[in-house]
């Protein structure tokens, strides 16, 4: 009986072929994951970091104009052009001995210190969510107060309404990040759902 030997190149191929489909296994089920787990991580991180700006811009924007607003592109030239902004983002807290900017440096800019943080900061970048580069979601309440004015002999004279908007906001991220405050609740106003 003659035993029959396989050349030693088919058995060379066939470790080859092993090593790299096991190389290959290793990067889909060990090295792909962690780098979406700290992509998620770097995008939800930068995506609260722009809300919450977008959170101290409205809170001045109500400071100033008694309300809040819903267009994302007027609270960009806000925080961009407005005097008053400028004045607190360069104001000084004397009790605390600290700068009183509101606004928090995006994750990208950590290794810039706090005195250059405005010169780095782009207000532009509030509108967009860093995953997917859509602009986040924006609305503010609306209220109607109806008032009939009747005279003495019973009859209705007039009908008076009411309107009244932004006195609460709701903020959205539209990958699914968190949100901030509520159109229907006073209590949620300003409250970041991750908080």
């Amino acid at each position: 009986m003659s035993t029959r030997k396989d050349p030693w190149y088919i058995h060379s191929a066939l470790y080859v072929v092993i090593a790299i489909l096991t190389l290959l296994l290793i990067k889909v089920a060990i090295i792909d994951p962690t780098d979406y787990v700290k992509s998620e991580k770097a995008n939800k991180t930068e995506s609260r970091l722009r809300m919450d700006d977008i959170r101290q811009a409205e809170i001045l924007w109500q400071k100033k104009y008694g309300s809040f607003t819903a267009n994302l592109d007027s609270l960009i030239l806000f925080v961009k052009h407005d005097p008053f902004v400028d004045s607190v983002v360069n104001a000084f807290d004397s009790l605390t001995m600290k700068s009183a900017n509101p606004f928090k440096p995006l994750s990208n800019n950590k290794n810039v210190p706090d005195s250059l943080f405005w010169k780095d900061f782009t207000p532009d970048s509030l509108k967009w969510s860093p995953k997917t580069y859509t602009p986040y979601i924006l609305q503010i309440d609306t209220s109607i107060a109806i008032d009939t004015v009747i005279n003495r002999r019973g009859k209705i004279t007039r009908i008076d309404s009411t309107v009244v908007l932004g006195t609460r906001y709701y903020l959205e991220d539209p990958d699914g990040y968190g949100t901030i405050g509520s159109v229907d609740n006073d209590a949620l106003k300003n409250t970041a759902s991750w908080e």
